[in-house]
């Protein structure tokens, strides 16, 4: 083998699980807010665990616990999920330009399937092409943190007090506030993304059931938002690209 697997696969395993640490870490935490909405929604320990093991999606697993919570059908949750974690196709398609040329299938759909938002920012910022090792180093650590965290929510939940559950459970919706808020003060065109999505999905709601439209329910609602408003952002107020940018202080 030559070209990236000259460098020791321990090497590269020792730097992914040194990288990835971090973020089990930070996993387990939030994955324990998920397991008590889990068991909120009916779904027991066992199916909330195995949720997170063949998932590792936070905001999917997430809408899919309510969606589920309320009902939902097949259908509804199948096109929610393919809306919101179509971002993850366009993550794996660029890591699999990063991975070095000689990487077999095998490991490129092991490295696929633990491709989360997290995952892919640590891949990205190493230099030159990726060992798949790398890759396998952080999940070994990422998505235990992520599927324990979910077990212990679960099973605990159903033990702690009721005040204490919904205490935790804020935890889920504070990591999404985490994550929208830094680059929303960044950019005012963020800002205003998040605001109107807020501001219309909480109009929608209202219209639904002021309309009665029980058709158009919540797993519909996320989907047309999401693919309306950021159709309507892309068009808008397109990202250049840095040869634009440059002719443009040029």
């Amino acid at each position: 083998m030559k070209g990236i697997f000259m460098t020791p696969r321990k090497t590269w395993l020792m730097r992914g699980l040194r990288d990835g640490l971090p973020i089990g870490i930070g996993y387990f935490a939030v994955a324990f807010a998920l397991g008590i909405k889990a068991t909120a929604a009916g779904l027991n320990a066992w199916q909330s665990t195995l949720l997170s093991l063949l998932n590792v999606t936070s905001a999917g697993e997430a809408a899919g616990i309510a969606l589920l919570g309320v009902g939902t059908t097949y259908v509804e949750l199948a096109f929610t999920q393919l809306v919101i974690n179509i971002r993850y196709l366009l993550m794996s398609c660029s890591l699999s330009q990063k991975l070095a040329p000689e990487t077999g299938l095998l490991h490129r759909l092991l490295v696929g399937y633990g491709v989360t938002d997290e995952i892919f920012g640590i891949s990205c910022a190493v230099e030159g092409h990726l060992s798949p090792y790398y890759s396998y180093g952080a999940i070994l650590v990422a998505v235990p943190g992520w599927t324990l965290g979910t077990l212990l929510g679960a099973v605990m939940g159903s033990l702690l007090p009721a005040r204490a559950t919904s205490a935790l459970g804020v935890a889920l919706y504070a990591m999404f506030l985490a994550i929208i808020l830094p680059p929303a003060r960044k950019s005012r065109v963020i800002a205003t993304l998040v605001a109107v999505s807020m501001a219309a999905s909480a109009a929608l709601t209202v219209l639904c059931q002021v309309l009665s439209l029980t058709w158009f329910t919540e797993g519909f609602r996320i989907v047309a938002l999401t693919v309306t408003i950021a159709l309507a952002a892309a068009i808008l107020c397109p990202v250049k690209e840095k040869d634009e940018e440059v002719q443009d202080h040029g």
